[in-house]
């Protein structure tokens, strides 16, 4: 009997299969429309200096200010962009999503390795190339996919130090990798790998205080010899004020200190709580599935003291297997690590999702197994909303309906309006790439709802990974398509230039396309 061609992929080539599965998810769409928020074009800004000027170390973003943030990332865009010889949507989004199949198939061989279930990890890899925090920031103009990886595959890398080499020499991968990072956004990328590295040693329990001491030390100066080439040759072309700046971006503000050399404010100050709030936004929509899961438990009074309970927790979390453990501590470490600073943004904690999703993969296939109910009611409910959306498509597409005039109903606002118009352009007149990503959103929404009516519980599972990977591209391929191409270069220019008093030079922090806008409102 032929084995059916996932099933073959998934058995023979997992990392293979995992790492198309990734680059459908991203590369098609990253070039798809101009930049979308005004942090895509600053970062981008820099890349375009650096192609402009010359200038690789110290270059000049936006309004006359250089780049004091490490260019590992503009490094990237501007070596990409290079052979066309200018910075594109394409081509500075490049690195993140070059980043993100790198991070996810990492992800999988490491976890894969060391697991016994590998369909557990296998799920974990699924839950972080369809969550909504990870798939967004693979497809931006931004650092922190790129710090992401370099700061996960650095932590696999220290693990694997211990694992194997029970800390004797020091993988040159190691200070390679976290010198990447910190190039990338400055000191965070060692300093928070080895404190989850630290901790991870002490609960061991198998190496001397010393050792440990030594241990981090040696990596940590090793791993800042490549960034303080680069922050030397900053420190000659940009001086005290660099340097000062410098102080205050990543300790001053880390440690709630006065920052009078940075003139502007962040605007993303929040308590603890904020943390725990966007990773439960950010793991969407598997928080719906694992909300779901509450409902029906039967909570019963414990039987023992808390402090026998804390104990025998305590036991347990000691006992767990090592890859588990190290798991463990790397994601309560990095949520208490980003606790610290009063700067909080949803992106920080993107190096501890890998983490997460092993541990909601575990749930996933436990909920899966032993209480079925809840995996086919999210799958229903999930099934429902997707197919209310495609109806309304497909009235959409064959003229049925108008959503701008049923939008118009319900409110006014002008942004609104015009998004749906944007939308409903691309469907009532759609693309042959619309119409493909159409049909294969029916199809899987189809098999989702073939798949509720058999016994098998994994294949629904699989089913609605496969329908919300199918919908995030109905929203990348077509949905935010024909919003980024709707809101033309004139309108987006006009309202840069009513926010910003861009002469000609600075408005490459917009980028090129913009710059044509500009030229054309000057004229």
């Amino acid at each position: 009997m032929r084995t059916p061609t996932l099933q073959y992929l998934y058995l023979q080539k997992p990392v293979t299969m995992m790492v198309v599965i990734c680059i459908i998810s991203v590369l098609p769409w990253i070039g798809l429309g101009d930049f979308s928020t005004k942090g895509e074009p600053r970062e981008a800004a820099v890349a375009i200096s650096m192609l402009e000027t010359g200038n690789w170390v110290l270059p000049q973003s936006y309004a006359n200010e250089f780049a004091f943030k490490p260019p590992m990332a503009h490094w990237l865009m501007a070596a990409f962009s290079y052979p066309q010889g200018y910075v594109s949507e394409f081509t500075s989004r490049l690195p993140s999503a070059l980043a993100f199949i790198t991070l996810i198939g990492f992800v999988l061989v490491f976890f894969g390795k060391r697991i016994v279930k590998f369909q557990e990890a296998f799920i974990a890899t699924l839950l972080l190339v369809t969550c909504v925090e990870i798939h967004r920031a693979a497809m931006t103009t931004r650092v922190d996919m790129l710090l992401t990886t370099f700061i996960v595959i650095g932590l696999f890398q220290l693990y694997r130090w211990e694992d194997k080499l029970e800390l004797k020499g020091l993988p040159i991968f190691i200070p390679l990798l976290l010198g990447c990072a910190v190039l990338t956004k400055g000191p965070v990328g060692v300093v928070l790998p080895l404190f989850v590295f630290g901790i991870y040693l002490l609960m061991l329990g198998q190496y001397s205080y010393l050792t440990i001491f030594k241990t981090l030390l040696y990596a940590g100066i090793s791993s800042l010899f490549l960034p303080m080439l680069w922050y030397t040759a900053a420190w000659k072309q940009g001086g005290d004020e660099f340097l000062n700046v410098v102080l205050a971006e990543n300790f001053a503000r880390f440690l709630h200190l006065n920052t009078p050399e940075i003139s502007y404010d962040l605007g993303h100050e929040n308590g603890v709580w904020y943390n725990f709030m966007t990773l439960a936004a950010g793991f969407i929509p598997w928080t719906i599935f694992f909300f779901f899961s509450l409902f029906g438990l039967k909570l019963s009074k414990p039987e023992q003291p808390i402090k026998e309970i804390l104990k025998n927790t305590w036991k347990r979390i000691r006992s767990m297997e090592k890859v588990r453990l190290f798991s463990l501590v790397a994601l309560i470490g990095i949520l208490f690590f980003y606790s610290i600073p009063s700067s909080k943004r949803s992106v920080y904690l993107m190096p501890a999702y890998p983490f997460i999703a092993l541990f909601l993969a575990q749930y996933a296939l436990y909920i899966t197994e032993y209480r079925t109910k809840v995996t086919r009611v999210f799958a229903a409910f999930l099934a429902s909303v997707v197919s209310v959306v495609m109806i309304a498509i497909l009235l959409t597409v064959f003229g049925i309906i108008d959503p701008v005039g049923i939008v118009g109903q319900y409110t006014q606002n002008a942004s609104t309006l015009d998004m749906v118009r944007m939308v409903s352009k691309v469907l009532v007149h759609p693309s042959t790439l619309t119409i493909c990503i159409i049909f294969i959103n029916l199809l899987i929404l189809g098999t989702v709802y073939y798949q509720m009516f058999k016994k098998i519980n994994i294949k629904i599972l699989y089913a609605t990974i496969a329908l919300t990977f199918s919908v995030n591209l109905l929203i990348d391929g077509v949905i935010m398509r024909g919003i980024r191409e709707g809101d033309s270069c004139r309108v987006f220019a006009e309202r840069i230039l009513k926010e910003y008093p861009l002469n000609k030079k600075n408005v490459y922090a917009v980028s090129y396309t913009h710059l044509r806008a500009h030229e054309t409102l000057s004229d």
